[in-house]
């Protein structure tokens, strides 16, 4: 509200002092007229002759007014919850999503709200609809779906600074729900699952190229020391008993069959 210092003029005046001299005729008849009650939450903003009286809301508590010159109106201080409606959004990266949330603000200036401002309930919703499109709009679906807090407080600072001058202070802004196209759910999921796919199928042949390294250099162990491939053979066979009852043909190596025709020969 602009500092205004001139008064309401001689005839305003005459016109409070009738007001004034009406009510101690009719005392204690127009004391109740007179007298209004504030409550704690609220504030009254009074006008008389259509000016502003103070700077500074009344209230709580009682008030006095003047018929016929004054009248007031209430503003409610306390935080009010409102909800964005459904905005259908398309994202930086040309994905098209429906977002709402919740927006909670309180009056602070209550002679703000009422001066400068025709609806500020209806101004404040609509302003946070505009914004929340217009900061949503700049991020692609991953930056949304993850840094909603953020976005929140992005939101919430815009907002302060366009509804300060209509004495609102916005106090909290919540994202509560990010909808998106089923044709879109479906299309995540299955490149969801193709990611996972791949990660499998190279977790499986790491796993087997370390297998190949390990065979590899077992062979070059075994080959080394012919009985001990022997042993690993007999150790394969006693494993494969042990789980299966089975009846297992050993076949006798040659170089054993060749060392004992030798020593047949040789007695």
């Amino acid at each position: 509200v602009a500092d205004r210092r001139e008064g309401i003029g001689v005839c305003g005046w005459i016109l409070v002092s009738l007001s004034f001299l009406l009510v101690l005729i009719t005392f204690p008849i127009s004391i109740w007229a007179c007298m209004k009650v504030i409550r704690e939450y609220e504030r009254a903003v009074v006008f008389r002759l259509g000016r502003i009286l103070s700077k500074k809301a009344k209230g709580a508590g009682m008030i006095l007014i003047l018929p016929c010159t004054d009248t007031f109106i209430k503003v409610d201080l306390r935080t009010v919850a409102c909800k964005i409606p459904p905005q259908e959004i398309l994202t930086k990266d040309a994905v098209t999503v429906q977002v709402d949330g919740v927006v909670y603000y309180r009056i602070y200036s209550a002679v703000s709200a009422v001066a400068n401002i025709t609806d500020v309930h209806s101004a404040t919703l609509l302003l946070a609809q505009t914004t929340l499109r217009n900061v949503l709009c700049t991020q692609s679906l991953a930056q949304l779906l993850a840094g909603r807090e953020e976005t929140a407080h992005s939101i919430q600072a815009i907002l302060n600074s366009a509804t300060e001058q209509w004495g609102v202070k916005v106090a909290r802004v919540e994202i509560k729900d990010v909808r998106i196209p089923v044709a879109m759910q479906r299309a995540m999921a299955a490149e969801a699952e193709a990611a996972r796919k791949t990660r499998a199928k190279v977790v499986a042949a790491e796993g087997e190229m370390n297998a190949s390294r390990a065979l590899k250099q077992a062979s070059m162990v075994l080959s080394e020391s012919p009985a001990g491939l022997h042993l690993r053979y007999l150790q394969a066979l006693t494993t494969l008993a042990a789980e299966n009852n089975s009846t297992i043909v050993f076949p006798v190596p040659v170089n054993m069959l060749g060392s004992l025709g030798q020593k047949s020969r040789g007695g």
